[in-house]
């Protein structure tokens, strides 16, 4: 009696921690405006994969060039170099909540543009760059706002790395079902219904940010200083801090030589392994899922304490699950190293994120964000345009597999920095209450304290 007793009250306990968990893991959808914002969001993104998946296999349809894809996705991200740093300066100085809701509308009749041409069998691959070029432009704005935003939406601050974290499940979530439902799409009545899916979708977030109600943010009108000096002194605050200027420089090598695995994705689908639309959807789909995965487990995380040393594992993980997938010539072989990899690549981003976000000053906060996104989408065209090139003449395969070295490498790199980055990154966490001084009976942590999609 009394052993089944203390069994009851084991498993009632265990059960009463999941429960805690999984409570935890949404505790940033409380807050109103975020949760307006996640749902909206989650329907848009659907649609934005869908016309990712979409428009690889256009492209590769159209010309059947491994080139022209790394060509098409250098056009789509080389603006996000290009006018980031000066959208960041922009975004300090304007208000967040106005400009999403403007650069989802133009996003949105980007879509619709697609879906019109590809419908009526007017498009070309010029058409494509071209429209692939506004799209970049567009999100040179959009993904600054959107990261910066975040911390807006929440009346508690304390939840901020909770909120990122469920940004990324969300599209990660969003990356596991919208090539799924493209790849079938595509294989049943073609590209263009996925771009009118996308063109849809945007309605549920523009819905979403209509109703969502912020409070004015404080501004310092009369200490503005012209776009150079905003620009200069955000340069100064990112490369004058070792923890910032290295995360941007690891998050811009892993988008120069191991982002372009999704661009070379259509190739690997088609000439190694054999497939169509269908495996593509597929493999897009795995990666989506360890990305889901990451995105969950940090989500289920209390404190960003500790989140640093998952830096450089990740970007091991993600090198190493890269090259074994370029040596992979099995399907069902392949798709659980693209969860592997897919795991890695988040982690990396959802991490490097979270840190930027937490230690951030806020009138910078913008400009940091665009820093961001230049080193993730900024230098990705570059490595679209270089993995195209060596794809065409040495094939896909030996691509990805430079790629992952080079991810692996970058890896052991940032893992010798953790040391230095520990001792810069401390007395910011105290100064925001993040990391107080105690008693000497707890140490300090022994970890990079760092958080990030």
């Amino acid at each position: 009696m009394s052993s089944h007793s203390t069994s009851t009250d084991a498993e009632a306990t265990i059960v009463s921690r999941i429960a805690s968990k999984l409570s935890h893991m949404g505790r940033a959808l409380r807050h109103r405006n975020f949760r307006l914002f996640f749902y909206g969001q989650s329907i848009s993104l659907i649609g934005t994969w869908m016309m990712r998946i979409a428009t690889g296999w256009l492209v590769y349809r159209l010309t059947g060039s491994a080139l022209m894809l790394g060509i098409v996705g250098f056009a789509g991200q080389f603006p996000s170099f290009l006018i980031a740093p000066f959208a960041g300066v922009f975004i300090d100085r304007t208000n967040r909540h106005h400009l999403l809701f403007f650069t989802q509308v133009l996003a949105m009749f980007q879509a619709l543009a697609m879906a019109l041409l590809t419908l009526t069998d007017l498009i070309t691959i010029w058409q494509v760059i071209a429209l692939s070029v506004c799209q970049g432009l567009i999100n040179a704005f959009d993904m600054p706002t959107r990261q910066s935003l975040l911390v807006e939406l929440l009346e508690d601050r304390e939840d901020l790395s909770n909120a990122i974290a469920l940004n990324s499940s969300m599209v990660n979530a969003a990356r596991l079902i919208g090539p799924s439902i493209g790849g079938v799409l595509i294989a049943a009545v073609g590209e263009g219904w996925c771009f009118m899916f996308d063109a849809v979708s945007y309605i549920a977030v523009l819905a979403s940010l209509y109703v969502i109600k912020l409070l004015p943010r404080e501004a310092k009108q009369a200490e503005k200083k012209n776009v150079l000096q905003d620009l200069s002194e955000g340069w100064a605050y990112v490369s004058q801090s070792r923890v910032i200027r290295s995360t941007l420089l690891l998050v811009a090598l892993v988008s120069l030589v191991g982002m372009p695995y999704v661009v070379l994705m259509p190739v690997m689908a088609d000439k190694v392994l054999g497939g169509g639309p269908n495996t593509l959807g597929l493999m897009m789909a795995a990666t989506g899922v360890g990305a889901l995965i990451g995105a969950l487990l940090l989500a289920a995380r209390r404190s960003v304490l500790g989140l640093g040393k998952y830096i450089p594992m990740a970007v091991i993980m993600f090198g190493t699950g890269l090259f074994l997938f370029a040596v992979s010539r099995s399907l069902w072989f392949s798709v659980p190293l693209l969860v592997i990899t897919g795991l890695g690549f988040i982690l990396q981003l959802a991490v490097s994120n979270t840190l930027l976000q937490t230690i951030v000053d806020e009138d910078k906060r913008g400009r940091v964000m665009s820093y961001y996104v230049m080193a993730f989408m900024g230098t990705a065209p570059f490595g679209s345009l270089l993995a195209g090139s060596i794809a065409e003449r040495w094939g896909a395969p030996l691509t990805l597999m430079m790629g992952g070295v080079g991810c692996v490498l970058g890896g052991l790199w940032f893992l010798r920095l953790l040391p230095k980055l520990r001792e810069e990154i401390r007395p910011i966490y105290r100064r925001k209450g993040i990391l107080p001084e105690i008693a000497t009976g707890i140490q300090e942590a022994t970890e990079l304290r760092v958080p990030p999609e």
